[in-house]
């Protein structure tokens, strides 16, 4: 750990039938979205063909792992329906299962597309909700045996931006995620299939998300890895101080910081960028030891 951190980190994360093994470096989750409307890249990668060349290239441009989603979370979006989330996801995660080996995540709130993600070849659920979402996310976890990522989120993404208020960011968050964490374990999950988000974006404002941003080191304390999904969000227009400007620069500035903090997973539009800029940020800080 370096100097900048003040909480031990986790290793490792167990997923279904691997285990990840973390570095001095964060690993990449690169966003495959399989949907029309995603904030970002919404209808760019809809389809199953373009899909699955788009989450093959990432693997070429550096991610660890492929987080595949059908349904859009982005601020006032609709829901989807479960058999249309289906159709979108599952070629997609059969297709790219069969042809690369870097673990498959699916992204996902629904226990059925979850399962049917599990059967087609994916490792890990990665579940905006926490798995409050749908009553059988838990039991589903529990018997795929699949690494989990529970994140939080203030209200659902009809709702989430309309006010969103706490009383102090970072502890309260960090609490909610130590009790779904304590949650999950008792319902059968072992700690080490666990991973912990803080939800970027998802009912904060600004001035929350650069908070957590900043404060990413305190959730080391869980136990669990810690995912951050930062990418292309609407605070870094508001930093730059700029509506208008392309978010891929500040995205990966901004996780230059969280590899500072010892964040072990950065999800991520923008792999090849993200990438190399990692691996210049290891050359340039070479007595980093984040492993303790």
């Amino acid at each position: 750990m370096n100097s900048m951190s003040k909480h031990s980190r986790s290793q490792c994360w167990a997923l279904r039938s691997r285990t990840l093994e973390f570095t001095s470096l964060p690993v990449i989750m690169g966003i495959v979205n399989v949907t029309p409307d995603s904030f970002s890249d919404g209808g760019k990668y809809f389809g199953a063909p373009n899909a699955v060349e788009h989450a093959l290239q990432l693997v070429t441009d550096g991610a660890g792992i492929l987080d595949i989603g059908g349904e859009s979370t982005r601020p006032y979006s609709d829901p989807v329906g479960l058999q249309q989330e289906l159709d979108r996801v599952i070629p997609v995660i059969e297709q790219v299962a069969r042809q690369t080996d870097v673990p498959i995540s699916i992204d996902t709130s629904k226990a059925e597309v979850a399962r049917a993600a599990i059967e087609a070849g994916a490792e890990i659920i990665n579940d905006v909700t926490g798995l409050e979402g749908d009553p059988q996310m838990i039991e589903v976890a529990r018997q795929s045996a699949a690494g989990i990522c529970a994140m939080h989120m203030q209200g659902t993404p009809q709702t989430m931006q309309d006010n969103p208020v706490y009383e102090d960011v970072v502890e309260d968050i960090y609490r909610y995620l130590g009790q779904r964490r304590d949650v999950l374990v008792q319902a059968g999950i072992a700690i080490e299939k666990i991973c912990l988000d803080p939800g970027i974006g998802f009912g904060k404002t600004h001035a929350h998300n650069l908070q957590l941003l900043k404060s990413c080191d305190r959730f080391h304390a869980l136990d669990c890895p810690v995912l951050v999904g930062h990418s292309r969000k609407g605070f870094i227009a508001h930093v730059l101080d700029d509506r208008e400007c392309e978010r891929m620069s500040g995205t990966v500035g901004a996780a230059l910081g969280l590899a500072t903090q010892g964040v072990q997973i950065i999800r991520v539009h923008d792999v090849a960028e993200l990438h190399r800029a990692l691996i210049l940020f290891q050359e340039t800080f070479p007595q980093r030891n984040l492993s303790r």
